[in-house]
């Protein structure tokens, strides 16, 4: 882990370097607001009223609830047993963007199925020690049931550290740890679940030690999730165990989870699960740590370790730097067969992970979970970044983009496609998105009727309850069906013939009140090619008044980024009710421009065409989880800042 560790301080150095050479200060620039970092003295003195970048820095997406599905996909993965942790950097420390950027380059986490927590990595000497992640990628993670945690990074001395940070960390005052507190502030105002510690500088005693296992204790009494990383000892050194032993048992016994180093054997492994029992522990508090980000699923990893074959998971399991399958990617459709590969397997298909490949995919150990639970259910398919925007089929954008807080639940199986003979093949398709920036796509010339499995699911249908869909077929027949499991029964919906343009059918679901609709697949019936888009599927119990548009909205800060664009911070009242997102346009009169969206109460928009004089209307609309949109609120900005 060291050596691992001192790479993340060099690239990360690295990166920022490059991003300040390459981009002069400007007025634009201060106007950008950035996911947030400190060291132990400064964080002291932060004040969300005084932070003019808190307020775009808030994730307010609730944790979703998640449940096994009804029909797991793979009968060898185990339920209940191992969780995953990802640790996953998305950005250098400083300069992260806290709400997207105009680039569809960006590590889309989407298999959050897989995922129980998400580490928000990061931190050097030369940025900052605490580490506070972006919101976007909170509201991702939250929308699909996943814990999102910050990190505190103590580096070795021989790349920056400084055994007097470690000092100011857990300083007391009283019964008090002042930088705890703050920690604790940041987590609640910001919306994220927890910390991740690392303590990886040396010289230190066995008061430092006492300290540090105290303050872990004083974090967790919060009601924040504490994950201990293995490297600090009860003596106060530095000495990676590689297992849960004598020598770190009383940081694992005050946190939640620890992390164990990468070095671990099977023996190790064995004797850390039975401590923990010992220890009234579950030893998937236990995370086994593998390093995958030099090689991927190349990496070595002695999985019969954690995962015993035909016998109980031995520990959880914990990823570091997992991103390597967007980093070693030519490009979006090359990340995300890496990407599917890396969950899934080689087969591309969580239901058939049977391989000779050493890397058998997590699908082959660990059950999926779906966040899909409660009414409405909308998704659009949208991956988080994409190459343009669409919004209800019609072109909004042509700007690149990423922004995580607009992701939908993606499918619960990619990709499940049962069948005999030629299969069809399921994708995502960024060029011809419906609403958002991704569509489902689905082609080939089936040999018999195939099944393509898509959302698990656990909704509780009303009288009122429906079911639409979106697609279009081009100008060949779809052969297109819905098929429904509600309880024990299927619910075949015929789509239809040629479609053309996009269509919605919409499909009254009121006599299955009272039943658990558990499964969403398509049926492609034989009888030729098909080329099909699927631009929208949802659950819904409609309703007549749309939900209501944002109220005071002010214009907190113009900035010229060129002669033709500024930005803007825009901010406003939350709507009542529940809301899905709020998304920006200007209106130019004749059409919509699509700026950006956010499920926050601020937004910052990072180019609207503007020109020097010129005095553009923005309008902000309100989303509701069903997709039902607001009428505008509107707010004038001016090109002369």
């Amino acid at each position: 882990m060291p050596t691992r560790r001192q790479f993340l301080v060099l690239s990360s150095t690295a990166a920022l370097t490059s991003l300040l050479s390459e981009t002069p200060a400007s007025a634009a620039e201060a106007a950008q607001p950035y996911a947030s970092y400190w060291h132990p003295a400064t964080i002291l003195d932060w004040d969300p009223s005084t932070d003019r970048d808190a307020r775009y820095n808030r994730s307010t997406v609730p944790l979703a609830k998640r449940v096994v599905p009804a029909r797991p996909a793979n009968a060898h993965a185990h339920t209940g047993e191992a969780r995953v942790q990802a640790l996953v950097a998305y950005a250098p420390t400083s300069n992260n963007p806290a709400q997207g950027s105009l680039d569809m380059n960006y590590y889309a986490t989407n298999y959050w199925q897989y995922i129980d927590e998400l580490v928000f990595w990061g931190g050097s000497a030369s940025e900052g020690l605490i580490l506070a992640p972006n919101p976007t990628v909170t509201d991702a993670a939250h929308r699909n049931g996943v814990r999102v945690i910050g990190n505190v990074f103590l580096p070795p001395t021989a790349y920056g550290g400084q055994l007097q940070w470690v000092r100011d960390f857990v300083r007391r005052e009283g019964d008090r740890f002042p930088v705890a507190d703050k920690m604790i502030q940041v987590a609640r105002h910001l919306g994220f679940d927890g910390w991740f510690l690392n303590q990886e500088t040396a010289g230190g005693d066995a008061q430092l030690a006492g300290d540090m296992r105290d303050f872990i204790a004083y974090l967790k009494k919060s009601g924040l999730r504490v994950i201990w990383y293995d490297a600090m000892t009860n003596t106060g050194s530095v000495s990676w165990q590689n297992a849960l032993t004598s020598r770190n048992q009383m940081f694992f016994e005050q946190s939640d989870e620890m992390f164990l180093n990468f070095w671990w054997s099977a023996s190790g492994l064995q004797n850390s699960a039975n401590l923990a029992r010992q220890l009234g522990r579950s030893p998937y508090d236990l995370a086994s740590g593998v390093d995958v980000e030099a090689n991927g699923y190349n990496t070595s990893v002695g999985w019969a370790s954690v995962f015993p074959e035909g016998k109980p998971h031995t520990t959880s399991l914990g990823f570091y730097r997992p991103e390597w399958t967007f980093k070693s990617a030519a490009g979006p459709a090359d990340f995300y067969a890496r990407d599917n590969r890396f969950w899934v397997g080689p087969n591309g298909d969580p239901s058939n992970t049977t391989t000779t490949a050493a890397w058998k995919g997590v699908a082959h150990y660990i059950t999926e979970l779906t966040p899909i639970t409660s009414l409405p259910f909308v998704t659009n398919f949208n991956t988080g970044h994409g190459r343009k925007f669409a919004v209800n089929g019609t072109m909004r954008s042509s700007q690149a983009w990423n922004n995580l807080s607009l992701q939908d639940v993606l499918p619960t199986w990619r990709w499940s496609v049962k069948g005999t003979g030629t299969k069809v093949v399921p994708s995502l398709d960024w060029d011809e998105p419906y609403d958002g920036g991704t569509a489902l796509k689905i082609t080939g010339t089936p040999a018999s009727a195939n099944d393509v499995r898509l959302f698990a699911t656990s909704l509780r249908l009303t009288a009122n309850s429906q079911f639409e869909i979106v697609h279009r077929t081009g100008t060949g027949p779809s052969r297109l069906q819905a098929v429904l499991r509600i309880g024990t029964t299927e619910k075949v919906l015929d789509l239809g013939g040629i479609s053309g343009a996009w269509r919605r059918s919409v499909f009254p679901l009121g006599e299955h009140a009272g039943a658990t609709l558990t499964e969403i697949a398509l049926r492609v019936l034989p009888g030729g090619p098909v080329t099909a888009l699927i631009g929208r599927i949802g659950v819904t119990d409609p309703v007549m008044t749309p939900p209501a548009a944002p109220a005071n909205v002010r214009v907190e800060q113009v900035s010229r980024t060129d002669v033709t664009t500024v930005s803007a911070r825009l901010t406003w009242t939350r709507s009542p009710g529940s809301v899905r997102q709020y998304r920006v346009y200007k209106w130019t009169g004749s059409e919509r421009i699509f700026l950006g969206g956010t499920a926050n109460d601020a937004y910052f928009v990072p180019a609207i065409p503007l020109t020097s004089g010129e005095t553009a209307q923005i309008e902000i609309e309100t989303v509701s989880e069903a997709f039902d949109v607001s009428p505008p609120a509107r707010v004038s900005v001016t090109g002369t800042p």
